[in-house]
């Protein structure tokens, strides 16, 4: 099965600093990888995150706003 790649570069609460965490998509302000949120969020609730990980509810709702949006739209043809 093929993944998408996410476009963050629109995500307001992201940010990819070239030599900050390998230029990672980081939730913005902090050194936290926004794939953190996708890898703990089957054993985790939002508000667990927020409390472990350092982050907003705001940025880890947008965070999810944005990965929802992008699997809603179309996938570009070759």
């Amino acid at each position: 099965m093929a993944i998408a790649t996410l476009d963050w570069s629109q995500c307001p609460a992201v940010e990819s600093i070239p030599g900050k965490r390998s230029g990672a998509w980081l939730f913005r302000g902090t050194r936290m990888p926004v794939s953190t949120v996708f890898e703990n969020l089957q054993d985790m609730t939002v508000d667990e995150l927020v409390e472990e990980f350092g982050v907003t509810r705001e940025q880890v709702e947008a965070v999810l706003q944005c990965a929802a949006h992008t699997a809603e739209a179309p996938a570009s043809l070759p």
